[in-house]
């Protein structure tokens, strides 16, 4: 199987998983934690452009799971936490490390967390080596082993 078939697999699996547990994942920090996320891979390799922009937010607005919260309110805090990103990505890392951090104590906010990270990150069909390295380290702020998404 050639890796972009593998990346669409792990990346629909995960999206499948999250679609599973949608009942359980209404709070309010797995929302701004799944939001931190997301920008985080979105700024990964440390710029954002605006076709990069626009299918995350897309893929925010069309995902089953994130349809528990509004959608303008998603796209503003993601935008926010974007800004932060590119205002300066080392500071602003920290800030969004704390976010995901949030849910550290909710097994299953935490994993689905880290499951719309890769979910974003393989939309493209190219989940790349900058995009992994974040969201391995979000695995370490949650206390997961990345082992276990495959990281």
């Amino acid at each position: 199987m050639a890796l972009w078939d593998r990346i669409k697999d792990s990346a629909q699996t995960m999206q499948n998983q999250l679609v599973a547990k949608k009942n359980d994942l209404k709070s309010g920090a797995f929302r701004d934690a799944g939001m931190a996320m997301c920008a985080l891979v979105a700024a990964a390799d440390g710029t954002i452009d605006p076709s990069e922009r626009r299918r995350v937010a897309q893929l925010i607005a069309s995902n089953e799971v994130l349809q528990n919260f509004a959608a303008d309110d998603l796209q503003r805090r993601f935008d926010g936490y974007l800004d932060k990103l590119t205002a300066d990505f080392d500071f602003g890392k920290v800030a969004v490390m704390q976010e995901i951090g949030k849910v550290k104590k909710k097994p299953v906010e935490a994993r689905a967390v880290i499951q719309i990270g890769i979910v974003i990150g393989g939309a493209d069909g190219d989940f790349d080596k900058t995009e992994q390295a974040v969201v391995r380290e979000a695995c370490f702020a949650l206390d997961i082993n990345p082992a276990e998404f495959d990281l």
